[in-house]
């Protein structure tokens, strides 16, 4: 299941986490966040359980991207007990992605 996150469920579904959090930063208009949202979608099916995988809207949650310095998107950060443990930018390919997640679990 991907999750959809807010300020007002951030900290509860992503910092309070007992999984690490995959979580995908993006804006409805952007073109390789688009490209991107295949791969989100299926490693948030594969690690359903393991990992929680989510986005955050930067137009509708930009508090959220600015306290973790996105600056352009898509950007991915992966958060474990509460704290960023990798990240990457751009589209990227589904292996490099889920390595990232991997390394966390």
């Amino acid at each position: 299941m991907e999750y959809i996150f807010t300020k007002d469920n951030f900290d509860e579904e992503v910092l309070k986490s007992d999984v690490p959090v995959l979580v995908d930063f993006y804006a409805d208009w952007c073109g390789p966040c688009k490209m991107m949202m295949p791969v989100v979608e299926e490693l948030a099916e594969a690690y359903e359980g393991k990992a929680k995988v989510g986005k955050v809207n930067v137009d509708e949650q930009g508090d959220i991207a600015e306290q973790y310095g996105v600056m352009s998107i898509p950007a991915f950060v992966v958060i474990k007990d509460g704290k960023v443990v990798d990240q990457g930018l751009g589209a990227m390919p589904k292996a490099k992605l889920e390595a990232m997640l991997s390394g966390a679990i």
